[in-house]
């Protein structure tokens, strides 16, 4: 998924966190965190967490549906 780009339709805050409604997946459109991408910090040093792989990895296959 490195170097995709998709449409952001427009951004929303949810609780403190920021996030883009892009253009994709089943439904339409697929909400990613503004950290999944590269306008979120730079990523930290340590590894990710399992449920942060697991939801990138669900995030990967609605996206190849398209």
């Amino acid at each position: 998924m490195n170097g995709r780009r998709l449409e952001i339709l427009f951004v929303k805050r949810r609780g403190d966190a920021v996030v883009f409604v892009c253009s994709g997946g089943l439904g339409g459109q697929v909400t990613l965190p503004r950290a999944w991408t590269d306008r979120g910090d730079p990523p930290a040093a340590h590894r990710l967490c399992v449920e942060g792989l697991a939801a990138l990895d669900t995030l990967a296959k609605v996206l190849e549906i398209r």
